[in-house]
């Protein structure tokens, strides 16, 4: 096996597992949090018991081996002078989301579903629910930092690492994070409101490195 066609299905791998993990994200926050607002007594408690836990445990391990694959393909990338200001975000996004589902949501979410015993299931509760929107929050434009990578030209292959416009950009992912862990939802209560808010982001991120 050629190494071109072992990266090959690592990115081939990486978006398996991306898609499985941003589709299972955007489940919880698009539809099973609307449902759990309106199921019954009965239901609620059956959906809790027995598919959350499975629906976490295949959105926590897409994300694990998401991470892992895209450790690597930013390796290779770093080391075909292929790095540039959108990968760096994208990856940083990445990095951050990953933490948050592993160190913030599944242990809150342990303690919301009564996984394990004791705990506040209500603040539990919330603070998965912050870290999730903040994750649908940093999606899209993660998306577009990696897509802008390879395939737009704006984004300057070994010509645009560094300046103002990193620095600014990392500067907002650094606090929406900080937001994440110990603020609040803010705009990102409603569905539509999370969904305004990334693709806004996107913009942002996309104004700030090609203009500052």
């Amino acid at each position: 096996m050629t190494v071109e066609f072992f990266n090959f299905l690592v990115r081939w791998g990486h978006l398996l597992f991306g898609i499985t993990w941003i589709g299972m994200l955007y489940y919880f926050n698009f539809i099973q949090g609307g449902y759990f607002k309106s199921a019954t007594p009965e239901a609620l408690s059956d959906a809790k018991a027995k598919l959350a836990p499975s629906a976490l445990w295949w959105f926590r391990w897409g994300a694990m081996f998401t991470f892992i694959t895209g450790l690597y393909l930013l390796h290779v990338v770093t080391g075909s002078s292929q790095l540039n200001n959108y990968i760096i975000v994208g990856a940083a996004m990445g990095t951050l989301m990953f933490l948050n589902v592993w160190a913030v949501i599944w242990p809150a979410q342990k303690i919301a579903l009564g996984i394990v015993e004791g705990g506040d299931k209500a603040a539990a509760g919330a603070k998965a629910l912050l870290a999730s929107r903040t994750n649908v929050l940093f999606s899209a434009p993660m998306a577009l930092g990696m897509l802008a990578g390879p395939h737009y030209a704006g984004a300057g292959y070994g010509t645009a690492v560094g300046g103002t416009g990193l620095i600014v950009m990392l500067v907002i992912v650094a606090l929406l994070e900080v937001n994440a862990l110990v603020g609040k939802q803010g705009p990102m209560t409603t569905v539509k409101g999370v969904i305004h808010s990334s693709l806004g982001l996107t913009a942002v991120m996309v104004a700030v490195l090609n203009y500052l």
